[in-house]
């Protein structure tokens, strides 16, 4: 199929799954009402990206605060209770984020429940997204290991063991975030890419990594405004990404000042290309998206395109958002017409 279509990760969330009331069910525990509002969401954001034309579907991170966070969760050795400030994205902001105190160790399966859910109801292609490991050390402090490098790729292991077990558990597609790509140009060259491998390593599932300049919060809009015209970070990592090992590359293409001819430095990678703009109310038309796939298509081969969104929904109103996916559907599907 020629432009198949998915979602860089997130959805919003129903207004029921914030606070969920125990009223709903008072035999209940606040736990199993909450567990009950996270599979339910899962279930609609499945259903919702199908009734969209969507052709690989996520869980839309309806189980998760954060996602970065959303996997520390379930990691020994990480204190959440005792949160400190750190600069985030070399300093672009500050944030308050849990500690690694100890050795690192998965307490069990992280999202087992959610991609079970998930793979039980919908046929199609499920993709799953986890943090990169240069991502995840950027957003938690270290107090135990004393070395960046050795941190992340304590993570690319737990990350490794989670995306095996999320391949048994019947996923399709793998896509690790890496927004932090962006931001260490040589840490990316030196290491970064071999932290990424290894939470990739063995995998026969197709795997992916997410780059993007940043979304959904102020210090982003007002960092990217100091970038000029043209966005242009990603063509000293893009070679680098294309000799690895990492079969596809989601990017954001719509109103985001990366210049177009950049994709054709992921040679030998399915590119994912961001259709849809995240950072605007502004709804596309089917149109819309068959004119980014052309633009797309100077650069990267027709059957190498998997149309997506900028990043992900998730801080989007659930209206808006919905509408862009029928929007992405729709424009995949005439694209398939006019271009195909």
């Amino acid at each position: 199929m020629l432009f198949p279509t998915t979602i860089a990760g997130s959805l919003p969330k129903p207004e029921w799954l914030a606070e969920p009331n125990t009223l709903w069910a008072p035999w209940k525990s606040s736990g199993e009402v909450l567990a009950r509002a996270k599979r339910d969401a899962t279930m609609l954001a499945v259903k919702l990206q199908e009734d969209a034309g969507v052709d690989i579907v996520t869980e839309g991170e309806q189980a998760r605060q954060h996602f970065v966070h959303g996997f520390l969760e379930k990691i020994e050795g990480i204190d959440f209770a005792h949160k400190v400030e750190m600069g985030i994205r070399k300093d672009r902001y500050k944030a308050m984020v849990p500690q690694v105190v100890a050795p690192l160790r998965l307490k069990g399966r992280v999202h087992a429940d959610e991609a079970r859910i998930a793979r039980t109801h919908t046929a199609r292609k499920l993709k799953f997204t986890l943090p990169g490991p240069m991502t995840i050390i950027d957003t938690i402090a270290d107090k135990y290991y004393g070395d960046r490098i050795k941190m992340a790729f304590a993570f690319a292991e737990l990350l490794n063991q989670e995306a095996k077990a999320l391949e048994t558990d019947g996923i399709d597609v793998i896509q690790f975030d890496e927004p932090a790509f962006n931001v260490y140009m040589d840490e990316v060259k030196d290491w970064g890419i071999k932290a990424l491998e290894r939470a990739a390593e063995g995998l026969t599932c197709t795997t992916a990594v997410h780059i993007c300049y940043g979304y959904g919060i102020k210090a982003n809009t007002d960092w990217k405004q100091t970038l000029g015209n043209e966005w242009r970070q990603y063509e000293d990592i893009f070679p680098a990404i294309d000799n690895s090992p990492i079969q596809q590359v989601a990017i954001e293409c719509r109103n985001s000042k990366v210049p177009l001819e950049l994709l054709a430095l992921l040679k030998g990678k399915v590119v994912q290309a961001g259709v849809i703009d995240v950072a605007s109310d502004a709804v596309e038309t089917a149109e819309d998206v068959v004119k980014m796939i052309d633009a797309v298509s100077k650069f990267v081969p027709k059957s190498n395109i998997v149309a997506t969104t900028n990043c992900g929904m998730a801080p989007m109103r659930r209206e808006i958002a919905e509408a862009k996916l029928m929007a992405l559907g729709a424009g995949a599907k005439l694209a398939r017409q006019k271009l195909g």
